[in-house]
C-alpha cells in the first residue's frame, strides 16, 4: 500500500515517479529515520494512541530494518517513493498492522524535516573533529618553526620579515572562526519539529519536549508552520561550509605558491603530490589546486539553496526536496578534503635556506623608518625619507644596508651609527612581539592559546 492515493483514480505516470521520487539521494538518512520512528513509537504510547505491546513490535521491527540498512541488505522495491516510504514499507512486511499505526499525528512534512536536521547535527559534528584535527597539525608545525624566518607578502609583494610559525597560525585563527560558525549553526539545528504534523500541529497530545530530548535535540519548535519549512538550518551550515571552503582554497593558494620552485619555501610529500604526463619534472600541488575549485563548488552550494528558499510560500513545498543534495554533497567534498590537506601540513618539508635567501633589505624599510620614529620623526616624515633611501637603494644597485652613514645622515641627521643595528631580522621579528605579533615568544605565548582554544572547543 502507497502512503497516498486513495483520492486518485490513476496511478503517478511513470514520468512523474522519476520526477518526484527521492529515495536516490535522502536513502541516506536511513539511520536518523530509523532514530525518529521508534522515539516517535514510544511518544504515541505515552499519548495513549498505540499499546506498549503494538510499540515493541514497532520498535523490534524497526531495529531490523536498521541491520539490514547496516549490513546492505535492504533490499529497494518499486513505490519506495523515499527513505520513508522505504522503511514503513518494510515494517509492514515485517510486523503487519501495527506498522500502519506508527504515521498516526505524523506527516512526511514534520519527519523529514527531523531526519534532516539528526544529519546536519551528526555532519557538523564530524566536521568540527576534522578542523579540530587540522588545527593541531598547524600548530604543531608552528610550534616546529616559531624562530624560521620568511618574508611576509601584502599584494603578494615582499613586505616584512615574519616567522613561518606565525604564518601557519593565521590558519588556525580561521579554523576556530569556521568551528564558531558550526557551533552556532548546530545549536540552531538542534530544533526538533517532530509532531508539527503537515503544517498544523498534533492532534493527540504528545509530549513534544520529552520527544525532542530523546533525539538528542536541545529543545523543540514553537510554530508548526515554521517548524516544517525551515531550512535556516542548512543554509547555516552551508554558510559555514562555504567560507571554510574559502579558508581552505587561501591556504591551498599559500602552499601552492610556496612550493613553487621558483620560491621553493616548502615542498610537498611524494605521496600528496603528482607529476605529469608528460613532463617528467612536475612536481603538482594537486590536492591544493583541487581545494581552491572546491571551494567554488561550497559556494554554489549556498547559493542553490539559497535562491530556492527565496520564493516559497509559508509551510512545506516540494520545492524543499532539492535541500539534501546540496548539503550532503557540501559535507561529502570536505570529508574528502580534510584528511588530505591535514596529512599536507604535517608532512611539509620547509627549506628553511630557501626562506632566508629571500629575505631582502628591502623587507627592513619600514624597521628604518621606525628607528627614525625613535629618535623623534613623525612617522609620516620618516616614511618619506625612508622612501627616498630605498630609491636611492634601487638606483645605486646596492642593498639599503650599504649605503653610506654619510649619505643617510644627508637625508636625515637623525641617522647614527646605530642604524647599523636596524638591519637584522632577527631583531625585526623579536621587536613584533605585542599580541598577535610575529616575535618568537609572541608565537609561542600564541601557540599556548590556540591549544587552549582547542581543548575547549572539543566537540
Amino acid at each position: 500500500m502507497t502512503l497516498w492515493g486513495g483520492a486518485f483514480k490513476l496511478p503517478p505516470d511513470e514520468s512523474l515517479r522519476r520526477l518526484n521520487d527521492s529515495i536516490g539521494y535522502d536513502r541516506r538518512m536511513y539511520a536518523q529515520d530509523i532514530a525518529g520512528s521508534i522515539a516517535y513509537a514510544g511518544a504515541l504510547v505515552r499519548a495513549g494512541v498505540i499499546s506498549y505491546e503494538e510499540a515493541d513490535a514497532i520498535v523490534r521491527g524497526l531495529e531490523q530494518v536498521l541491520e539490514e540498512f547496516k549490513a546492505d541488505m535492504f533490499v529497494y522495491k518499486e513505490g519506495d517513493e523515499d527513505i520513508h516510504t522505504a522503511v514503513e514499507r518494510r515494517l509492514t512486511e515485517l510486523i503487519g498492522e501495527p506498522a500502519g499505526k506508527l504515521h498516526t499525528g505524523r506527516s512526511r512534512n514534520d519527519q523529514v524535516a527531523t531526519d534532516f536536521r539528526l544529519w546536519v547535527m551528526n555532519a557538523l559534528d564530524r566536521l568540527d573533529a576534522q578542523l579540530a584535527a587540522l588545527q593541531t597539525a598547524l600548530i604543531d608545525r608552528a610550534d616546529e618553526h616559531a624562530e624560521t624566518l620568511m618574508p611576509g607578502y601584502t599584494h603578494f609583494q615582499p613586505a616584512q620579515p615574519i616567522v613561518a610559525g606565525h604564518w601557519l597560525l593565521s590558519y588556525v585563527w580561521m579554523l576556530a572562526r569556521d568551528r564558531a560558525r558550526l557551533a552556532d549553526a548546530r545549536a540552531r539545528t538542534a530544533v526538533s519539529p517532530l509532531g508539527s504534523g503537515p503544517l498544523a500541529g498534533h492532534p493527540f497530545g504528545i509530549d513534544r519536549a520529552t520527544l525532542s530530548q530523546e533525539l538528542g535535540f536541545a529543545s523543540c519548535s514553537q510554530n508548526s508552520l515554521d517548524a516544517v519549512s525551515d531550512r535556516d538550518f542548512a543554509a547555516e551550515a552551508l554558510f559555514a561550509c562555504a567560507l571554510l571552503g574559502i579558508h581552505l582554497s587561501r591556504l591551498g593558494e599559500d602552499i601552492i605558491l610556496y612550493s613553487n620552485p621558483a620560491l621553493s619555501f616548502i615542498t610537498l610529500d611524494d605521496r600528496y603530490s603528482t607529476g605529469s604526463s608528460i613532463m617528467p619534472q612536475k612536481r603538482n600541488a594537486d590536492p591544493m589546486e583541487i581545494a581552491r575549485g572546491k571551494a567554488g563548488r561550497l559556494i554554489g552550494n549556498l547559493t542553490g539553496l539559497l535562491t530556492m528558499l527565496k520564493g516559497l510560500p509559508s509551510t512545506y513545498n516540494k520545492d524543499l526536496q532539492d535541500d539534501k543534495q546540496p548539503t550532503f554533497e557540501a559535507f561529502d567534498t570536505l570529508d574528502l578534503l580534510l584528511p588530505v590537506i591535514t596529512a599536507i601540513v604535517a608532512t611539509l618539508q620547509f627549506n628553511t635556506g630557501k626562506m632566508q635567501a629571500a629575505l631582502g633589505d628591502d623587507l627592513l624599510a619600514t624597521d628604518l623608518a621606525e628607528y627614525l620614529v625613535r629618535k623623534g620623526m613623525p612617522f609620516r616624515q620618516a616614511h618619506h625619507v625612508v622612501g627616498t633611501v630605498v630609491r636611492e637603494a634601487a638606483d645605486t644597485g646596492v642593498k639599503l644596508s650599504a649605503l653610506p652613514l654619510e649619505r643617510l645622515r644627508e637625508l636625515s641627521p637623525l641617522f647614527g651609527a646605530d642604524v647599523a643595528a636596524v638591519f637584522s631580522f632577527e631583531r625585526s621579528v623579536a621587536s613584533r612581539d605585542a599580541i598577535g605579533g610575529t616575535a618568537p615568544d609572541a608565537v609561542r605565548r600564541q601557540i599556548e592559546t590556540a591549544r587552549a582554544w582547542i581543548a575547549n572547543h572539543k566537540g
